[in-house]
């Protein structure tokens, strides 16, 4: 059954499949959130991401386009959260880093580990462009930019994260 078909009978009140779409779609929201912010707050922020899905989900007008709608709501809520932890930090501490307790142990453990040492904007359209599959138009429509500045920061996140990537191996 499609996302769209679902949407739509959730929205007539079919329970079965509202969890439908939770299941479908549970696992790819926490990992876009998990890789935007650290596994502690992955799991309450994807909890949110889902109150505002099952809130919004009667006003959703194109069912059709329920990924990128998802995804948008996935990405405020991450951003919410990342302000208030600035917010929270600048007050605290204005000169501590916090830092991704991720260990490099393999070679996906060392990408996670440099992506999460990219800028939040360019590895926001890396996780969305690559990780999650989405098209430029798509990742346009959730960060809410032009797709010409899509293509620019995918442009600049790939040679971000290979010049880390480099230089790492330099140090090693």
């Amino acid at each position: 059954m499609t996302d769209e078909l679902l949407v739509v009978r959730a929205q007539l009140g079919e329970r079965a499949a509202l969890a439908e779409l939770v299941d479908r779609w549970r696992v790819p929201v926490w990992t876009y959130v998990r890789r935007m912010l650290d596994a502690e707050r992955a799991d309450d922020v994807s909890q949110e991401v889902w109150l505002a899905v099952i809130r919004g989900l009667p006003r959703l007008r194109e069912p059709a386009r329920f990924a990128p709608w998802l995804f948008t709501i996935a990405r405020r809520s991450v951003t919410d959260r990342l302000r208030s932890q600035y917010a929270r930090e600048e007050l605290a501490a204005p000169d501590v880093v916090a830092e991704d307790p991720v260990e490099a142990v393999v070679d996906r453990a060392e990408l996670v580990s440099a992506l999460s040492e990219l800028p939040v904007l360019e590895r926001e359209i890396l996780v969305l462009f690559y990780l999650e599959d989405l098209s430029v138009e798509d990742c346009a429509q959730i960060c809410r930019i032009p797709a010409g500045t899509v293509k620019s920061r995918l442009n600049r996140a790939r040679r971000l994260l290979r010049e880390h990537l480099e230089e790492k191996g330099s140090r090693a």
